[in-house]
């Protein structure tokens, strides 16, 4: 519920504070925020001392996590595009 209360706070603000004007600075700022993600993330991770062993035992059940939501976001991005261009 805090996530999506959050989400809901950055649309808001991005809606009455963000106007075209500030596209570029938006832009630089969710690239570097995201950067920092990522940074963290593999911070986090990479502190975990048996971080190697416990990702021989993910396998299949990462793959299929990571596969299965790409090809169903591929797919609704291709079927909305399609529908636009008529």
């Amino acid at each position: 519920m805090t996530i999506l209360i959050i989400m809901c706070v950055g649309v808001f603000i991005g809606i009455k504070f963000f106007s075209k004007k500030y596209a570029k600075a938006n832009y630089i700022l969710q690239v570097v925020c995201t950067c920092v993600l990522i940074f963290s993330m593999g911070a986090s991770l990479g502190a975990r001392e048996e971080f190697l062993s416990e990702i021989s035992a993910l396998g299949l059940d990462s793959l299929i996590f990571a596969v299965v939501p790409i090809i169903f976001s591929v797919l609704a991005v291709y079927l909305l595009t399609k529908n636009q261009k008529q």
